[in-house]
């Protein structure tokens, strides 16, 4: 596995918010309010992914008195990491792109006012999850390996 790189997240993001935006244009209408705290389940996993790289790093960097973490753990966590940047990204893309419609209309559609804030709090979340994401991959990093593998050439 390589290491999740700033593009990839950043075009992931973009992806998802222009298909919102898009699709929100056509369908804003037709959909439910957003409940206040619908994104706020992304801070949960967040969360998770911050106390698993808290576990973990000591046992990465082979701190003295610490049990190694095994390589199927690691793998896993980095998977885990890996996907909640991804899905941290992609999230505030959806987040970015409901946002890009309803500030024109907040001023003047009660809706797009309360939809305005729940969209806040999913894109504070999706940016905690981002974080937490690229935390645990640091975290778990080969400490025996170069920072830079291009660094021997």
């Amino acid at each position: 596995m390589t290491f999740t790189k700033p593009g990839q997240l950043v075009a992931a993001g973009l992806v998802a918010a222009v298909v919102v935006y898009l699709l929100s244009r056509l369908m804003y209408g037709e959909l439910p309010p957003l409940p206040l705290l619908a994104g706020a389940t992304l801070s949960l996993i967040a969360v998770v992914d911050v106390v698993l790289a808290a576990v973990l790093r000591p046992r990465v960097q082979r701190k003295p008195g610490v049990e190694p973490v095994e390589a199927l753990t690691a793998a896993r966590a980095v998977a885990l990491a890996k996907a909640s940047s991804l899905a941290g990204a992609i999230m505030a893309g959806v987040w970015i792109g409901l946002l890009a419609h309803l500030l024109p209309m907040m001023s003047s559609v009660e809706a797009a006012r309360s939809d305005t804030f729940a969209a806040v709090v999913g894109m504070i979340s999706a940016a905690a999850l981002i974080g937490a994401g690229l935390w645990l991959e640091h975290c778990l990093r080969n400490p025996d390996e170069p920072d830079d593998p291009h660094e021997d050439e």
